[in-house]
């Protein structure tokens, strides 16, 4: 039978109203007869009868037919309004369609987009199912459709979808599953693919562009739908040289070198009737210099990934640039860009033409040769054309007061250079040729980071970075607009030479340290753990996002603006977050907003839009922004300064510290807004690449917060944590470069064996070697991070897949098989299996206490969620659950309950007991219990009175005077990023937990 969805139910509602009214020292007893409602089928039980079969192996990247990959999947699915639909008449019984609609605004038009979609446990297979797209306007939309998760009974659980673009965008859509032997759609104009020896060519309806598979030119041409080419020889760029040049010792030479991006490898990652990804693999190498002093030859490096993005019908080509850092020393670059040439010597100067965009939709335009504002007036309809960048009418209709002749008197601008160099600041500049000065042509703070170059009958590109002024410094050079014989070059920098050499140096030298103890005292101080050599930058990465939009003309200033807006805000499709409720693909400890009952619920939810804003707003003020740093918040706050503690060891960059990512995008699940979709997105671009590491020794190890994203010491599996990356992974329908971080997580646990999380405070630390076969690991950051790669992998069926269960099972029993659980804190693993053991210090399993109170806060409370939800047998049989469960119990129970409970002293005086109530209100649900209910709407609303937001805490911020900041702030002087992320992680936890929680039934 379908399921059905009834009313919510209320776990222990008296509580939770008390805590949204809120947050009263005295906690309220409970009602008489009050007790819980439990969900009558547990979490992780199939809905109905699992399909016949292994679960399906391998990651599907190829769309097999018209419709999508044969075989998936029917679900529940519900939302507002008309979300939930009828099920298809169809031998799917359970299949309902589920309401995809765009993040914020609808867009001006579709460019083509790709996008993902959750199902439940039991409601699809792959073996009978595909997928419709239906419109509002009933018409029905080409899909192309991929699976990318599946459950445990080997039902999908995550599907990803194309649509091709369309001039306009609908309201909504609705993906519809069904038996696939219902299925004849057949997709007219559909996107083309052609591979030989050398090239690889895609054609998409609109436009076509062709890559060259070996060499420095990534792309060979680029041709619109006139059929004239529009772009030709697009290449990678990278500038360095060898020191920082010192004013004051003017005879250094500093040597600069030049270099281009040499393919090593293209590959069609994905080819379908709408959609194809092509990456370009390789590194950059030295170009010879064609003039001037001989410089010594650089060895390759800096490698880069490239991605492009074609969809059936569509102009626009979204492009994924990911380059790492594996400089030394003495290297030190200053200019990443992407350049491509344009034929465009058939078109008169004056009919050359190019568009700057501004950050809020505003349009520079200019041509070449500009024929307004001459003492000789061409006439108004000569005028008027090239304002419109349309070609010029014939000279027979000039006022002959201007012949074309004269025209020759009037320069043609060649050279336009646009730097946006700080978040505050961009100038605009043009010049006649190399050998003559810049002219000052705009300025203003916030450039858009769009610009058209083309000619006004053969067309052009729009070419633009989406985070242009806030990963500063940014800039595009136009070379050689007004010359006669030579192509138009054009260069978008991602890092601009002009704002001088990037210097990823340690920012000191150790201070004197000497040895650990050193270190030690040192950290006790500034908070920064440092070592020396292991402050360096080599192995991070940085992904930007680039389009390439190609036109037939010059696009008129509201088109270009449009494309603009596209290239700056990009279209995103969505399910509603009430239709990711119901499938519990995300978990079953969240709950959207709309599920909540109007009554009492304000207090609550209106912090945690205080906390969001709050740090929004911080972004934007304090400026943390940059090519490295944009998408990160600070850690702590200096109230004496007013100022965070940007310079200060461990207080300064967060890095994921205490999951502020998870907290983002939970807060976004419950919202279903965009501001916090886009900021959640930006903390997860940066903490996956910048904060942690792609090549070298310590490749899928995170640094810990610091000045530097890369300057701590401290490299550990924590910070580099898949579960952060998994929610944009599926949202974003399997984005392909979050899904290589995922995979590179897999190989985590082996650095161990590199480098021992735990060498300066062990106490065999001189003599500790490690084991290949048993290392030491804590239950709680190492294994969660650990565990989470492990199941993402599982749930993906990636290539490691059958090892990651593997592992993932025997760690599960060797937990569950420890005397004192998860409460061990550490224990002893072996990389090449998983199994775990007691640790060195109980090797008999007598039970020891070593509790800390960051174990849970970097995602095993949600990992241990997901395992009991998706393994309940498993977990049953092998005592995980209980050990979980007793964690969960007993963490923030008095010191008399939990020594009675284990036997054993060692717990001492634990910290964050805010953010650990969800761990009570967790235990409450799954054992039924409302004293512990009772107990976590205590301990969320009291804390500890040491690191949390209690009863005393004054929700506001507050100007700060102008004697004490350069700019207008803001400042809350008790925010601590920490505490935030464990609050707002607690608040919607708790309030899905106890009050939110949907119960269905069969």
């Amino acid at each position: 039978m379908p399921c059905r969805a009834r009313s919510p139910s209320l776990l222990f509602p008296p509580l939770w109203h008390e805590l949204v009214r809120v947050v009263a020292p005295e906690v309220p007893a409970l009602v008489d007869g009050v007790r819980a409602e439990i969900d009558p089928v547990p979490a992780g039980t199939k809905t109905e009868a699992s399909p016949s079969g292994p679960p399906p192996e391998g990651r599907v990247h190829v769309a097999e037919s018209a419709a999508g990959v044969e075989g998936y999947y029917g679900v529940e699915a519900e939302g507002f309004g008309e979300d939930v639909l009828e099920p298809p008449a169809s031998s799917m019984e359970s299949a309902r369609a589920t309401k995809v609609q765009w993040l914020g605004q609808r867009p001006p038009l579709n460019p083509g987009v790709t996008f993902g979609v959750p199902w439940r446990q039991g409601a699809c297979h792959p073996s009978n199912t595909t997928f419709t797209c239906t419109a509002d306007s009933k018409d029905e939309i080409p899909l192309q459709s991929w699976p990318t998760a599946f459950w445990p009974d080997g039902s999908v659980k995550w599907t990803s979808h194309a649509i091709p673009a369309s001039a306009t965008a609908e309201e909504s859509y609705r993906i519809t599953p069904i038996d696939s032997s219902d299925t004849n759609i057949q997709i007219t104009d559909a996107l083309k693919v052609a591979e030989g020896s050398s090239i690889i060519s895609v054609e998409t309806g609109e436009i076509s562009i062709s890559f060259r598979k070996t060499g420095n030119e990534i792309i060979k041409e680029i041709v619109n739908a006139k059929g004239n080419s529009v772009g030709i020889e697009g290449r990678l760029v990278l500038l360095s040289q060898d020191r920082i040049y010192d004013p004051d010792k003017p005879d250094s030479l500093v040597q600069h070198h030049n270099f281009s991006g040499q393919i090593s490898s293209v590959e069609v990652e994905q080819i379908g009737p709408v959609r194809a990804v092509i990456a370009v693999r390789g590194v950059h190498v030295e170009v010879p210099r064609e003039s001037g002093p001989a410089t010594k030859t650089h060895q390759p490096w800096i490698p880069f990934i490239v991605r492009f993005y074609l969809y059936a019908g569509s102009s626009h080509i979204r492009i994924l640039h990911t380059i790492t850092y594996d400089g030394g020393v003495s290297d030190f670059v200053r200019g990443i860009g992407i350049r491509f040439k344009m034929p465009l010597q058939e078109e008169q100067a004056y009919d050359r033409h190019v568009r700057f965009a501004g950050a809020s939709g505003g349009v520079l335009a200019e041509a070449s040769q500009v024929i307004t504002g001459l003492w000789k007036d061409p006439g108004i309809d000569v005028r008027s054309a090239q304002v419109q960048g349309k070609p010029l009418p014939s000279s027979e209709t000039w006022n002959q007061e201007l012949p074309r002749a004269s025209l020759r008197w009037v320069p043609a601008w060649s050279d336009f250079s646009l730097h946006q160099l700080s978040p505050d600041g961009f100038t605009l500049e043009k010049r006649l040729r190399e050998d003559h000065p810049w002219i000052k042509t705009a300025s203003g703070t916030k450039s858009g980071g769009v610009i058209y170059v083309g000619g006004a009958n053969r067309g052009g590109l729009v070419i633009g970075s989406r985070h242009f002024w806030e990963r500063y410094p940014t800039g595009i050079d136009i070379r050689g607009l007004g010359a006669a014989q030579d192509d138009t070059e054009v260069t978008l920098w991602l890092y601009d030479p002009k704002a001088g050499p990037m210097d990823l140096r340690p920012y000191h030298d150790g201070l004197g340290q000497q040895g650990f103890d050193d270190q030690l005292d040192a950290l006790k101080i500034t908070y920064e753990d440092w070592e020396p050599g292991l402050g360096s930058a080599y192995g991070v990465a940085r992904t930007n996002e680039i389009v390439v939009s190609v036109t037939d003309s010059t696009p008129a200033g509201n088109d270009f603006s449009s494309i603009s807006r596209l290239i700056r805000d990009p279209p995103k499709l969505l399910p509603t977050q009430e239709a990711i409720h119901l499938s519990q693909a995300f978990g079953t400890y969240w709950s959207p907003m709309s599920k909540v009952s109007a009554k009492g619920l304000s207090t609550v939810d209106e912090r945690l839009e205080f906390l969001f804003q709050f740090y929004q707003k911080q972004v934007q003020q304090r400026r943390w922004y940059g090519f490295w740093d944009h998408g990160d918040i600070m850690h702590s706050y200096d109230e004496d300064r007013h100022t965070w503690r940007y310079d200060v060891g461990g207080y300064a960059w967060d890095n994921s510290e205490l999951s502020p990512d998870l907290w983002l995008w939970l807060y976004f699940l419950r919202t279903g807004r965009a501001d916090v979709f886009n900021m959640a997105e930006a903390l997860t671009r940066h903490t996956g690449e910048v904060d942690v590491y792609h090549l070298g020794r310590y490749k899928g190890l995170g640094t810990r917060h610091g000045v530097q994203h890369w300057s701590d010491s401290c490299k550990q599996a924590r910070i580099s944590n898949a579960l952060y990356r998994r929610f944009f992974f599926y949202l974003s329908g399997g984005d392909e470069r979050v899904g290589e971080l995922l995979e590179e997580t897999l190989d985590t646990d082996q650095k161990f064996l590199v480098l021992d999380p735990y060498r300066k405070v062990r106490k065999d630390r001189e003599t500790y070697v490690p084991d290949s076969h048993a290392v030491e690991i804590s239950l709680g950051t190492d294994w969660a991070a650990l565990a989470a790669s492990w199941l993402i992998e599982y749930e993906r069926r990636g290539a490691q897949w059958t090892e990651a269960k593997t592992k993932l099972f025997r760690s599960i029993e060797g937990i569950g098989a420890l005397a004192n659980g998860f409460v061990t804190g550490n224990a002893t693993y072996n990389p090449s299996t998983g199994a775990i053991s007691p640790p060195a210090s109980d090797p008999e399993n007598n039970g020891i206490v070593k509790v800390s109170h960051l174990s849970a806060m970097f995602g095993l409370f949600e990992v241990a969620a997901d395992i009991l939800q998706q393994f309940p047998e498993k977990a049953n049989a092998t005592g995980f659950r209980t050990a979980w469960l007793d964690y969960c119990t007993f963490f923030n129970a008095t010191l008399e309950e939990q020594e009675t409970r284990y036997g054993a002293t060692g717990w001492g005086r634990l910290q964050l007991r805010q953010g650990h109530s969800r761990l009570t209100a967790y235990a409450a649900r799954e054992l039924n219990r409302p004293d512990l209910a009772e107990r976590a709407l205590e301990e969320f609303g009291n804390g500890d009175g040491f690191r949390d937001y209690g009863p005393s805490t004054v929700w506001k911020s507050t100007p700060v005077s102008k004697t004490h900041a350069l700019e207008p702030v803001d400042e809350a002087v008790w925010v601590s990023s920490n505490v935030t992320a464990l609050y707002g992680l607690a608040a919607i936890q708790n309030l899905a937990l106890l009050v939110d929680r949907t119960s269905l039934e069969t």
